[in-house]
């Protein structure tokens, strides 16, 4: 008796089951859209049963409820950012189907420059560039590349869960030293968007910034007294009078430069092959 009352248990708690997971008799075809912000959709319900009606519920393109077995979800212009439309069907009970859509704006621009400075920067020193990117949708699947040239050094993520556009900002830390003179960095912000969504992936570029790291030559002197100098060259427009001197800042040719104490002087030549390319 105890054995056919477990038997019995186990037998209804199996039914229940299957009732709990039954699907609602409906296809959407696609499941999944991807659309750009003000674009176009069309996405077909159907079902293979007698049924006593079914529609799309939605805040833009909903559908009366019919007795067809095909009903076409249809917008020309879709501007509802957080739509959640669903298919519904009338057949024992009502059950519905949910379509899975993803709006998305490509940014308004993509910037880059050098936070906390102006002008050539100095080589061995720690710089940060930071890339802005304005109005873009949905953040999640935004993902910004850095670039040195043609070489990817590295790429920021977001983790903002937002269905409406939002501006985002990427950093990149960067110590120029001379091989990097000329380098030319850009970043790019690219929404990947899966399967579903447009290929390539859309993506914005920033404007090429040119990079040129400052070449220091110092030419200190250890002397008592401490000496004082001077710089000659045809190129100099004026005397100059420290020991440090910047080539970025100077046409290619010779340079001499004199220290001196009362004890006597000493020259040295320095010779500056090459114009440098331009700064951020």
């Amino acid at each position: 008796m105890l054995q056919r009352f477990h038997g019995l248990a186990y037998f209804s708690a199996v039914l229940l089951f299957v009732t709990l997971t039954a699907e609602c008799p409906v296809k959407l075809n696609p499941q999944r859209v991807v659309v750009r912000y003000n674009g176009s959709v069309e996405v077909n319900c159907s079902t293979s049963i007698t049924h006593k009606g079914m529609g799309w519920e939605a805040s833009e393109g909903a559908v009366p409820m019919t007795r067809d077995k095909i009903i076409a979800w249809r917008v020309s212009h879709l501007t509802e950012w957080d739509i959640e439309p669903f298919c519904y069907i009338n057949h024992e009970e009502q059950c519905q189907v949910q379509l899975l859509v993803t709006i998305y704006k490509t940014p308004d621009s993509v910037s880059i420059r050098i936070v906390n400075h102006r002008g050539p920067m100095i080589e061995g020193q720690q710089y940060k560039l930071q890339c802005d990117v304005q109005d873009v949708a949905p953040v999640q699947n935004l993902t910004v590349k850095w670039y040195k040239g043609q070489t990817l050094l590295n790429q920021n993520t977001f983790t903002e869960d937002s269905k409406t556009p939002l501006n985002e900002t990427a950093t990149l830390l960067i110590r120029p030293d001379r091989a990097d003179d000329g380098a030319q960095y850009r970043c790019e912000a690219e929404l990947e968007l899966g399967a579903e969504g447009p290929q390539p992936p859309p993506k914005g570029t920033s404007r090429t910034a040119h990079h040129g790291a400052v070449v220091l030559i110092n030419v200190s002197v250890k002397a008592n007294p401490a000496p004082t100098y001077t710089w000659h060259s045809e190129h100099l427009k004026e005397e100059i009078s420290t020991s440090v001197l910047q080539s970025s800042t100077l046409s290619p040719g010779n340079y001499t430069c004199t220290a001196t104490n009362s004890l006597g002087s000493d020259s040295k030549v320095f010779i500056i092959e090459s114009e440098q390319t331009g700064w951020f």
